[in-house]
């Protein structure tokens, strides 16, 4: 039986430069989709999976996201002096029990492999999700909890897979396939960032993993590969002959709110999806279009 996934880790160390100068002073996790920061989209996943004890690991510049999973007395006090009780207990509902909410710090930017190993001794000897908050899944059963389920039957490593066209596999870490039902792919090879040409296929990793303890053994070493970074990609690969990996294509849509683009048409597509504010958008942007 496999054992329990209890604890995600949030890589949220990165300055968010494709964003500047939004986020010379604002952690591009709290950047928001219509009305809620990225990271609460994340966390809430997260959330809906079972998880119970959510990992941050942060860096300088981002105290923003603490303050916003804790009670802002002089807001609520406020809200619920004006009568406006369905927007205090929104405020409230971001946040976590007390003691589920942990803090580390990534000095350096070392790449995400070494971002996840900073979370090492927070994590301990069990299995583990890591949630990359710029990418959001729309999913009508969020992205985590049917990585979940699939884990449960399964074990191992497991990460969320899409495909994408053979010129962006550059951008990816890419699977090489064995046995694949069309849901759920045998990890038989991990490439970083592969040259189009080089690619073993188009099927690739979205940020969603589930991961067993054993891959900070293999983080420890420290060892680099693209960008001069320790990628969390080239650890994850030592791992597949060694333990159950496989790739799940999960059900919703995945928008890389990391870049600018896929940033709006996120905000576009919630919103749209919204009764308060989705018709209005809609003629709206009729008439801008």
């Amino acid at each position: 039986m496999s054992r329990r996934v209890r604890k995600a880790v949030f890589p949220v160390a990165g300055l968010g430069t494709r964003f500047l100068p939004a986020t010379k002073s604002m952690p591009k996790e709290m950047l928001t989709v219509v009305d809620k920061p990225l990271i609460q989209y994340a966390l809430e996943e997260a959330k809906a999976a079972g998880i119970e004890q959510f990992i941050f690991v942060t860096g300088r510049g981002k105290s923003a996201m603490e303050d916003h999973f804790d009670h802002a007395f002089e807001l609520e006090a406020t809200l619920r002096a004006r009568g406006k009780d369905e927007l205090m207990e929104g405020a409230r509902n971001s946040i976590p029990p007390a003691g589920q909410l942990f803090y580390t710090r990534q000095q350096q930017p070392l790449g995400l492999g070494h971002a996840v190993w900073c979370a090492r001794h927070l994590v301990g000897d069990e299995p583990f999700a890591v949630l990359l908050p710029d990418d959001l899944v729309d999913a009508k059963t969020p992205c985590l909890r049917q990585m979940v389920d699939a884990y449960e039957g399964r074990g191992g490593n497991l990460v969320a897979v899409m495909d994408v066209p053979r010129e962006h596999t550059k951008r990816y870490g890419v699977l090489a396939v064995g046995a694949d039902d069309g849901r759920i792919a045998e990890v038989r090879g991990l490439v970083e960032k592969p040259d189009p040409a080089d690619a073993p296929s188009t099927l690739s990793i979205i940020g969603r993993y589930i991961l067993q303890p054993e891959i900070f053994t293999i983080l420890d070493a420290g060892e680099k590969g693209a960008g001069g970074e320790i990628q969390l990609t080239d650890a994850m690969a030592k791992l597949i002959g060694r333990q159950p990996f496989h790739g799940l294509r999960f059900e919703g849509t995945r928008f890389d709110c990391g870049d600018k683009l896929g940033f709006l048409t996120a905000n576009v597509a919630l919103a749209l999806a919204r009764k308060d504010v989705g018709p209005g958008l809609r003629e709206a942007l009729g008439r801008l279009l």
